[in-house]
């Protein structure tokens, strides 16, 4: 993920698996410990940022998709 990889200090260490069941599409995102408060962001403003993008992507192919930081 584009986003993500920009704002970590070890983009190397940014995994992103997809699983797809129907309509929708799961992201899960690994990255290393020091990276996830810079990605979730105060109050989670962040994160929020980038599913609401994701989401609206979906939504032009009637497609629902989840974000979750692991």
């Amino acid at each position: 993920m584009y986003i993500v990889g920009s704002l970590a200090e070890n983009p190397q260490s940014v995994k992103v698996g997809v699983s797809e069941d129907g309509n929708v599409t799961r992201f899960k995102l690994t990255l290393d410990s020091s990276d996830r408060g810079k990605i979730i962001g105060k109050e989670g403003r962040v994160i929020k940022a980038i599913r609401s993008i994701l989401q609206a992507a979906a939504a032009r192919q009637n497609k629902k998709v989840y974000l979750d930081i692991d």
